[in-house]
C-alpha cells in the first residue's frame, strides 16, 4: 500500500466520524426555539395533512381505518331490518354519516392551528420528549371540545335527510329514559360527530409517526433536526 492511501485510509475514518459527530444531536442540545420551530412545523404538517385527506369525499368513506359504521344498536338490529326491507335505508345512513364527516373536517384546520400557534415553548419539550402519539394527545385535548361544537350542526343538517336517523333518535330519545344507551350513541349526529374526531386524531397520528419515523423524509430541515434528535 503507498504511503498516500496509508495516509488517506484514516484521514477519512476521522473526517467520516467527525460528520457523524455533528449530526447526532440530542434534544438536550436543541434551543428552546428549535425545538418549538420544529414541532410546530411538525404539528402544522400533521394537521393539514389529516384534514386533506379526510375532508373530501370517500376520506372517510373509502378509508376502512376511519370509515363510520352504523351506531351498535342499529348495526345489532341490521338482519330484522333488512328482514322488514330496510336494508338500503340502512345503506342510505352510512353514506349519510360519513359524508357527513367529510363535509365538517374541513372546519378543523383553523382551530387546529390556532392550538399550535398558542402551545408554550414548555408544551414543546414535554410533547418532543413523550410518547410517539404525544403530538396526536396535544391536539385531542386543546381542540376537541370547540371542535365538537363547530362538527355537530353540519353533521345534523346531513344525517338528518335520513328518515333512518330520524326514527333511530325518536328510538333512542325513549331508551336512554332507562339508561340502556350511552350518550355518544343517544343521537346519530352524536355519534357520528365523536366518530369523526376520532378519524382526524387517528389521522394526525399516522402523520406525526410517519415523521418521526422518518423525519429527513419530511422534507423540513428544522422537523429534520428535532425529530432526528429523538432518534
Amino acid at each position: 500500500m503507498s504511503r498516500f492511501y496509508a495516509f488517506k485510509a484514516p484521514l477519512l475514518l476521522m473526517l467520516s466520524m467527525t460528520a457523524s459527530l455533528a449530526l447526532a444531536v440530542s434534544l438536550s442540545d436543541l434551543s428552546n426555539q428549535e425545538a418549538s420551530s420544529g414541532l410546530k412545523a411538525a404539528l402544522e404538517k400533521g394537521a393539514v395533512a389529516a384534514v386533506a385527506k379526510l375532508g373530501v369525499q370517500d376520506g372517510f368513506l373509502g378509508n376502512d381505518k376511519v370509515k363510520i359504521q352504523l351506531p351498535g344498536v342499529l348495526e345489532q338490529a341490521r338482519p330484522l331490518l333488512k328482514m322488514s326491507g330496510r336494508g338500503q335505508q340502512l345503506d342510505d345512513l352510512v353514506v349519510s354519516m360519513n359524508r357527513a364527516a367529510e363535509a365538517a373536517v374541513p372546519l378543523a384546520k383553523p382551530l387546529l392551528l390556532n392550538a399550535v400557534k398558542s402551545m408554550s415553548v414548555s408544551d414543546a419539550k414535554n410533547i418532543l420528549s413523550g410518547g410517539e402519539t404525544s403530538v396526536t394527545d396535544f391536539f385531542r385535548e386543546k381542540t376537541s371540545g370547540s371542535l365538537g361544537v363547530k362538527f355537530l350542526p353540519i353533521v345534523k343538517g346531513i344525517t338528518d335527510r335520513s328518515g333512518l336517523s330520524a326514527k333511530y333518535n325518536a328510538t333512542m330519545a325513549q331508551v336512554s329514559k332507562f339508561n340502556l344507551v350511552n350518550e355518544q350513541q343517544a343521537t346519530v349526529e352524536g355519534y357520528v360527530t365523536q366518530r369523526a374526531l376520532d378519524g382526524l386524531y387517528y389521522m394526525i397520528g399516522e402523520e406525526e409517526k410517519a415523521i418521526r419515523r422518518d423525519p429527513i423524509g419530511s422534507g423540513s430541515k428544522i422537523i429534520g433536526k428535532v425529530f432526528g434528535s429523538l432518534k
